[in-house]
């Protein structure tokens, strides 16, 4: 053995076989010499109880003194616990953030989430995340990283969010799986954009106006009467969507929708009187179990965008949405003095700060209510304003 220098690596030939020169002056500090002549600077270190090397770098691009350096801060990592030969090995190993993200669907959402939620978060994943940060190791990926990708989408601050808040939970699983050092999803730290939410309201006329084209296209064969009620129980229920969408029989009493399923869980729905008469009024079929027929029969019907788009057309409310059918619902009964707590129920939210959102809809409601009092006070005792 001898100290490992430029001179006496330069001098040293090499031999039929792989052989490594250990430096006398720093213990497990070494050169490999390999029969083609390369020389790699090594350093030999022991962690859980294994001995393990790892290549610091060819001489010619290190000197023997940059590597004798490099080799003590190995050590000194070593010291602390580090194993970087084995954090190397790891981060080959490492998935992507692509990778990741089908284990994600398959191994998590496809178990424990909803098949509305698993089609959104695909879709997320396929469309959003995977273009920008598919590529990337999910042991390399920083804050730098997901920050760049939700500025890029900055314009679109509701997706921006979700895609951030869905790597979030990959991250996070990523750690229990041993995929990354615990506590250090960099997801976490990313502020998110404010969201505008989208509030729109039938106001009394519009939905007078919509009644009529509804009713004159149903007349004129425009709609199927199937597609009528469905907008209609919308109107009539507050239902979501998908709730009247895929509606069966089954679920169907005098006085209620008994939805064993629904985006929060099991729910018993409230069905009106004009409501249960609409639903008793379509024809069945035997062979189907859905209430709102497809064009075919076949199933319930795919595509409900696409009449609604003809109607609202027609009834000059284009910038109208069939979720804000749900949100006039929940304006009606706000303006008419039903409870937050009960409509609540009505509505399935799971939470109540989600229905108070509709509660400044009752301003109008109190203004009234409250200059109504003040003017029977005012006849009473007199106006204020005669003296």
């Amino acid at each position: 053995m001898t100290k490992l220098t430029k001179r006496v690596v330069e001098s040293l030939a090499p031999e039929a076989k792989e052989r490594i020169v250990w430096d006398d002056e720093l213990g497990g500090f070494g050169l490999r010499i390999y029969p083609t002549g390369r020389k790699v600077y090594v350093v030999q270190y022991r962690a859980n109880g294994r001995t393990r090397r790892k290549n610091l770098g060819q001489h010619g691009v290190l000197t023997a003194d940059e590597a004798r350096k490099d080799a003590k801060l190995v050590q000194a990592d070593v010291a602390r616990g580090a194993d970087p030969s084995a954090d190397r090995k790891a981060r080959l190993r490492s998935p992507t953030i692509k990778e990741l993200g089908k284990r994600f669907l398959t191994d998590h959402v496809e178990l424990h989430c909803k098949p509305t939620t698993l089609y959104d978060y695909r879709n997320l994943l396929e469309k959003v995340v995977n273009p920008v940060l598919g590529s990337i190791q999910v042991s390399e990926i920083t804050f730098a990283d997901i920050a760049a990708f939700h500025l890029k989408r900055q314009g679109t601050p509701y997706q921006a969010n979700r895609g951030v808040m869905m790597l979030s939970k990959m991250l996070n699983l990523a750690e229990d799986w041993g995929l990354r050092p615990i506590n250090t999803n960099p997801a976490r730290k990313i502020k998110k954009y404010p969201e505008v939410e989208k509030k729109r309201y039938l106001d009394d006329d519009e939905q007078v106006r919509l009644g009529q084209v509804m009713g004159e296209m149903l007349q004129a064969d425009e709609i199927s009467r199937y597609v009528f009620a469905a907008f209609y129980l919308l109107l009539l229920t507050g239902c979501r969507l998908s709730e009247i969408q895929k509606l069966k029989w089954a679920y169907v009493t005098r006085t209620h929708l008994e939805l064993p399923d629904s985006k929060t869980g099991r729910r018993r729905i409230p069905l009106p009187r004009e409501a249960y008469q609409l639903v008793q009024s379509l024809d069945r079929r035997e062979d189907n179990p859905y209430v709102i027929l497809g064009d075919h029969g076949l199933s319930h019907y795919n595509d409900l965008q696409k009449p609604w788009r003809k109607i609202r057309a027609r009834a000059r409310l284009d910038d109208v949405r069939l979720h804000d059918l749900r949100h006039t619902y929940a304006s009606v009964a706000v303006t008419n003095g039903i409870d937050p707590f009960m409509l609540k129920e009505i509505l399935g939210h799971k939470n109540l700060s989600t229905t108070l959102r509709y509660a400044h809809l009752s301003d109008d409601a109190v203004q009234k209510a409250a200059g109504q009092i003040a003017n029977r006070m005012a006849f009473a005792m007199g106006s204020p304003t005669a003296y």
